[in-house]
């Protein structure tokens, strides 16, 4: 079954042929894959191979890599957001659905190396309208989802939805040596790790505010402006 991908926004502008779409639709499929197993270093010929297309079509459809990955971004953020709806629907509480997604949301794992492991990569995706606006909905659903599991008692509640995120997205970034099997144990123990320590009741305070997510995209946005400069 192949994955369904929303066109862009087109609005002023032409719309795309069926074929135009398919092979757009193709492409950002075949990168998002291979984003998510090769990193965001694979060449765009190899993507073109993979979606079953010219690297000419590529090119036409995406100039240029930054393009690219803030279209592949806008599906994922898209994706996080059925993640987290299915979450709450399946789980018996706020904080299941959070360790739910945390722990098995894949289109979470491409997401933090999409948007938050590269600097270069997240000025990319916010400089984009394609991505912005679905960005935004998908932190809003993730910071409600960390608010739900503090209204029920089970994160504590000295923390903010940014200290939450950054956390989760500092181990799902695992970039560790060694092979993949190692990496992915040592990712699982993370995690777990950084989730007992969301929970409630916890052991002594905590030093500095919590972290907003506001305040966690002006960190990210400084330090892209950093880089620019």
């Amino acid at each position: 079954m192949r994955e369904k991908v929303i066109p862009p926004n087109t609005a002023g502008g032409p719309a795309l042929r069926a074929d135009a779409r398919r092979n757009r639709n193709q492409i950002i499929v075949a990168a998002k894959s291979l984003f998510r197993t090769s990193g965001l270093d694979v060449s765009m010929e190899a993507i073109a191979r993979t979606a079953g297309v010219g690297v000419g079509t590529l090119y036409r459809r995406f100039p240029d890599r930054a393009g690219l990955v803030a279209a592949v971004a806008a599906q994922s953020f898209r994706d996080v957001l059925a993640d987290v709806t299915e979450a709450k629907e399946v789980e018996p509480s706020a904080w299941d659905a959070f360790v739910r997604l945390a722990t098995q949301s894949e289109n979470l794992r491409l997401t933090v190396h999409l948007a938050f492991l590269s600097l270069q990569s997240w000025r990319d995706v916010h400089a984009a309208p394609e991505s912005e606006g679905v960005h935004r909905e998908m932190m809003s659903a993730l910071e409600a989802l960390v608010q739900d599991a503090q209204e029920e008692g089970s994160i504590r509640r000295d923390i903010g939805a940014g200290d939450a995120l950054y956390l989760i997205s500092v181990v799902l970034g695992n970039r560790s040596p060694g092979t993949d099997t190692m990496r992915g144990m040592s990712t699982e123990r993370s995690l777990r790790l950084v989730l007992d320590g969301l929970r409630a009741e916890p052991s002594g305070a905590l030093p500095g505010e919590p972290v907003t997510v506001q305040e966690l995209n002006t960190r990210m946005k400084q330090g892209a402006d950093t880089l620019e400069g």
